[in-house]
């Protein structure tokens, strides 16, 4: 008889994860293993274990990869200051990678010959699944049942759970798709999915209150940096986990982090989600104050061109493709400086800059004063415009000759 192939599986508890490792049984001849990913969210290890059992699993890993999350994902992608479509600070996007990446290292151990996890074919997820995959471990097989499988619909994936008597967390009356880890919690589908609703913030919102339930009177914080990197908050040298667990309180307390947009997908179509991400939030405005107090015009403006591409690669799953890791060598570079303090004022869904000092800083008062100076002379401004201005003058010259002015 043939050796049973062994199938490692993406698992989460959820209600698709759920379903498959029966699925997978019923489909193939296999042995399941399942591997969750602890990345900040405090999971019951002993109830993930026992449910997956239960639905079929022959082993089950729970990782807890919080740390490696954060220090080689988060802080990489906030030194780029990377934002996809000016709202989403990819929580989703970039926690993938680092949940297939420990998945490939486990699929090696283990001897298995596949991987499969519970993307849907019309989110991105799958994506950034497998060119991560593909990437580390290109001689691993991947199956993605949603885009095999007959089951068209949550409420179908309820129904043949049901049939089999396996639990889920949802209802087909609470059915909004959620993903949370230590840097967000986003929200899609059910009324979500008409962008002429406005969200229900106050069913919706797990990590904060609406800006309209925050105090009436604001919070401050203060934020150090270290080469672009979060290092003490509020004068308190903390771990990375405690630095954005704390920040998610604030903030969350304060209202401020919370994005609707709707989005373009890789995929091809819009969606539209609802994402709380109060410690990020914060972190990002401080972190792009301190580059404005110590970057140059020059290195700042082109690292906005950067910070758009290195977003693009992190939304499409593109991780640990050499563009992203060119593109972090360069962003390194430009955070050789950005080191300093920034305190934040946090006011009903606002954060707003309440003073930034460092030791880099390249403003000058003596030279931006409105009052009396010994610095700068003004009459240099004149040769200068007239010299950058040249060119304009010429194209006005010409168009002036030939009636066009």
């Amino acid at each position: 008889m043939s050796k049973k192939e062994k199938i490692l599986l993406a698992y989460s508890g959820g209600l698709d994860t759920s379903i498959i490792i029966p699925w997978l049984l019923e489909h193939y001849d296999c042995e399941v293993i399942a591997m969750a990913g602890e990345v900040g969210i405090g999971v019951d290890r002993e109830l993930l274990v026992s449910k997956a059992m239960k639905c079929g699993a022959s082993k089950v890993f729970v990782e807890d990869i919080t740390e490696e999350f954060i220090t080689d994902f988060i802080y990489p992608t906030l030194k780029a200051n990377a934002v996809y479509e000016n709202k989403y600070l990819l929580g989703t996007s970039f926690a993938r990678p680092v949940i297939a990446k420990r998945m490939v290292e486990i699929a090696k151990r283990e001897g298995c010959t596949a991987i499969a996890h519970g993307c849907t074919g019309k989110g991105n997820d799958q994506v950034r699944f497998e060119l991560t995959i593909k990437a580390l471990a290109p001689e691993l097989k991947i199956i993605a049942p949603w885009r095999i499988w007959d089951i068209r619909s949550r409420d179908e994936e309820i129904d043949y759970a049901n049939a089999r008597g396996i639990p889920v967390p949802v209802t087909k009356k609470d059915n909004y798709s959620m993903d949370q880890n230590l840097w967000h919690l986003s929200h899609e589908g059910m009324d979500l999915e008409d962008p002429a609703n406005e969200p229900m913030y106050d069913s919706i919102l797990k990590l904060m209150v609406s800006p309209e339930k925050a105090p009436d009177v604001p919070s401050y914080v203060e934020i150090e940096f270290e080469q672009g990197i979060p290092v003490r908050v509020d004068g308190k040298v903390i771990g990375n986990t405690e630095i954005l667990e704390y920040l998610n309180k604030v903030a969350g307390e304060n209202g401020v982090g919370i994005a609707d947009m709707v989005e373009n997908r890789l995929v091809g179509m819009k969606s539209r989600g609802v994402y709380e991400t109060p410690g990020g939030t914060v972190l990002y405005y401080a972190h792009r104050e301190l580059e404005l107090l110590c970057l140059d015009r020059d290195t700042l403006h082109y690292k906005d061109t950067v910070a758009h591409k290195f977003a693009e690669l992190v939304y499409n799953g593109q991780w640990f493709h050499p563009l992203r890791e060119a593109l972090s060598a360069f962003v390194d570079e430009t955070q050789k400086t950005v080191t300093g303090k920034v305190r934040l004022k946090l006011y009903k869904g606002n954060c707003m800059s309440a003073g930034a000092t460092s030791p880099f800083s390249l403003y000058q008062e003596e030279l931006s004063t409105f009052g009396e100076d010994e610095v700068y002379d003004q009459k240099d401004a004149g040769g200068f415009i007239n010299c950058f201005g040249l060119p304009m003058k010429v194209v006005a010259q010409m168009k002036k000759k030939n009636g066009l002015l």
